[in-house]
């Protein structure tokens, strides 16, 4: 029994250490409040995407947990840009994610590495400022300067009639029809006349469309097949 529980250790292992779990508390308290106003606040209110919202939220827990209780390792810089690598790697093996939720994750992963390994050569008043100054530029580039967001959707089209350059005003009336967006401009892509359809991409404003797809992935191919 003594070897199991003695002065205050329980197998050799201090069984609470009041300063650390503090700091533990504090750093944690900061870390998730920093990534949910990034990703719930700023983020969700944009895109709706609930499932990233659950992801970036799981990975920056994960994250900071595992980079502060094994700080004592010494690995530091490069345990961070490990974590770096092999998220970025990994993807989650399905489909590609597009460039902004690949930033959000790198912000994510950035912020709860910095909050973690933030030794006491840096001061908490340096720790907020680097923390609620990614927030704020994140804030400025999103909702101030690129308040409107051009997205780009690459569509089959069977009505080929359509494509030539006369007929542009009602070629761009057919797809606000079909997708219930608000199309600002259209290109013409491949055309294939032994099928009679043509790739097009269309380009428009996410603010400006109530409707916003689930399943809007970079670059997604809507199928209009009328048969």
């Amino acid at each position: 029994m003594g070897e199991i529980y003695k002065d205050g250790m329980l197998f050799g292992i201090n069984i609470i250490n009041t300063v650390d779990f503090i700091e533990l508390l504090v750093k944690f308290s900061l870390n998730t409040g920093v990534i949910l106003i990034l990703v719930r606040v700023l983020y969700y209110s944009i895109t709706n995407r609930k499932d990233y919202l659950f992801t970036y939220l799981m990975i920056s827990i994960t994250v900071f947990l595992l980079c502060f209780l094994l700080e004592s390792v010494k690995l530091q810089l490069g345990f961070a840009l490990g974590l770096f690598a092999i998220f970025g790697i990994l993807r989650y093996r399905t489909n590609p994610i597009p460039i902004r939720e690949m930033t959000y994750l790198f912000m994510v992963i950035g912020i709860s590495v910095i909050n973690a390994l933030a030794n006491k050569k840096i001061s908490f008043v340096e720790l907020l400022f680097t923390n609620f100054g990614i927030v704020l530029i994140v804030w400025l580039f999103e909702k101030v300067f690129f308040f409107r967001h051009l997205t780009v959707k690459n569509i089959i089209y069977e009505k080929i009639d359509l494509i030539k350059p006369e007929f542009r005003d009602s070629l761009i009336k057919d797809l606000e029809l079909r997708t219930g967006l608000k199309i600002v401009k259209v290109e013409i892509g491949k055309i294939n006349f032994l099928r009679d359809s043509a790739s097009i991409q269309i380009y428009y404003y996410e603010k400006d469309n109530a409707i916003l797809q689930s399943d809007a992935y970079n670059n997604n191919m809507i199928d209009d097949d009328d048969d």
